[in-house]
């Protein structure tokens, strides 16, 4: 199949149907969330799904947790594979960066609720009785 990308500065494709281009969603669907909640910025403010992303523009990505900043090369309305999907941005070495840091921190860092799961048992309500009174 053919995938024609655009990376004409006038080129311009909306936000949602970019991010699932470029595979940082798996389905239009998920992507569209994504910007709904905030979790996707263009040049700094958060925007619709509807709002059109252009050859230039620079995105802040909010994957759990993980910021992506990324700078638009090319515009693709069709989902291809991941070669071509990686053609579409460039991510910036202050994003990249910061990226890192997080998963270094991730880690070493464990999340004390991250064993948790459903409901606690007697045995643990006794222990956080325990620590709620003596707190």
């Amino acid at each position: 199949m053919n995938y024609k990308i655009s990376t004409e500065p006038g080129a311009r494709l909306r936000i949602d149907k970019w991010l699932w281009a470029a595979r940082f969603f798996k389905t239009r669907s998920l992507a569209t969330d994504a910007v709904e909640k905030g979790r996707v910025r263009i040049g700094g403010a958060s925007v619709k799904p509807a709002k059109d992303v252009r050859v230039g523009d620079l995105v802040e990505i909010e994957i759990e947790r993980i910021v992506w900043q990324i700078q638009v090369l090319g515009v693709c309305d069709v989902r291809g594979p991941a070669s071509v999907a990686q053609t579409l941005y460039v991510e910036t070495e202050e994003g990249k960066q910061k990226r890192q840091q997080e998963n270094e921190r991730r880690k070493t860092y464990r999340e004390p609720a991250a064993e948790l799961h459903g409901r606690p048992t007697k045995r643990d309500r006794r222990v956080i009785d325990k620590f709620s009174r003596e707190g």
